[in-house]
């Protein structure tokens, strides 16, 4: 979506960050921007960070309320909505900020306990809690943008802090992001990094994952996992594909596309490719030539 226009002159905007269902780690990657936060000090007001302060509003300001008051300029939402309150809550925070950027696998995708979607809820709670009867919950676990209208997403488990200063100052200077949507393979070639899956035949999913965390994983030798979520437009057939061949099974592939953003729409057509790829492989089915060595 577009920017929102920046703050009025001489107007010093005020920023809110909120937590949802998460580990709380994209709120730390904004606590661990220190020095950068020491310049932004200046130029935008926390008014509202519970991970942050035990007050509201500033030194003096009365206790912190999970709602909080409002009006916010710029709100940073972490988290997936997992129960009916949390559905009610996000509503109060569109509602109050003028702004609303969602950072993180959680907000964008439903997260990690978005796995939920794919079983049984009441099997689960019967499983880890003693009393089940007092857990009040929804059977899934969905994005920020199932919710409210939501102005910029900011992917990764966790964000990366770059990416999220770049949107702190694109807000404050009245322009859209500037947030690579390429893979994560451009960052591997700009890091002269060799493609552990020519080199190795080691499965990665750097093809179809949005870019972000600086491709750290294929730099140690170890295959992308998407945790930065799906690529802009991703070309899901061949990367199964290219997964079966380097010796994935149609449960690994699908196991490996449901880990941070299970629920990315872009990854719906992954169990279907999966299965369809491996039957073809099957003896007595049409193969596919061998890659060559």
């Amino acid at each position: 979506m577009a920017i929102a226009p920046g703050p009025a002159p001489g107007h010093r905007p005020n920023l809110a960050v909120w937590k949802f269902a998460s580990c709380d780690g994209c709120q730390l990657t904004l606590l661990d921007c220190e020095d950068e936060l020491l310049g932004l000090a200046d130029r935008v007001r926390i008014d509202h960070f519970l991970e942050m302060t035990s007050a509201e509003g500033g030194a003096g300001g009365e206790h912190a309320r999970p709602a909080g008051r409002g009006p916010y300029d710029l709100s940073l939402v972490e988290g997936s909505i997992t129960t009916a309150e949390d559905a009610e809550r996000i509503r109060h925070v569109r509602h109050v900020s003028r702004y609303l950027v969602t950072i993180g696998a959680c907000a964008t995708a439903g997260g990690i306990q978005a796995l939920r979607d794919f079983a049984d809820v009441d099997e689960f709670l019967a499983a880890v809690y003693a009393r089940p009867e007092y857990i009040s919950t929804l059977e899934t676990s969905t994005p920020i943008s199932a919710h409210v209208p939501v102005d910029f997403e900011l992917r990764g488990c966790p964000i990366d802090r770059r990416q999220l200063l770049e949107v702190i100052t694109a807000y404050l200077a009245g322009r859209r992001p500037r947030i690579p949507s390429h893979s994560v393979c451009f960052e591997c070639k700009r890091r002269g990094t060799t493609c552990i899956t020519v080199a190795h035949g080691t499965p990665c999913l750097g093809p179809v994952t949005h870019a972000g965390c600086g491709a750290i994983c294929p730099a140690y030798g170890r295959g992308c996992y998407g945790c930065f979520g799906p690529a802009n437009q991703p070309n899901l057939r061949s990367m199964v594909a290219q997964l079966h061949r380097d010796g994935m099974s149609e449960r690994d592939i699908r196991r490996v596309f449901h880990t941070f953003n299970a629920t990315a729409p872009e990854h719906a057509p992954v169990p279907e490719l999966a299965a369809e790829e491996c039957h073809r492989s099957r003896p007595g089915s049409e193969t596919r030539p061998e890659r060559p060595a």
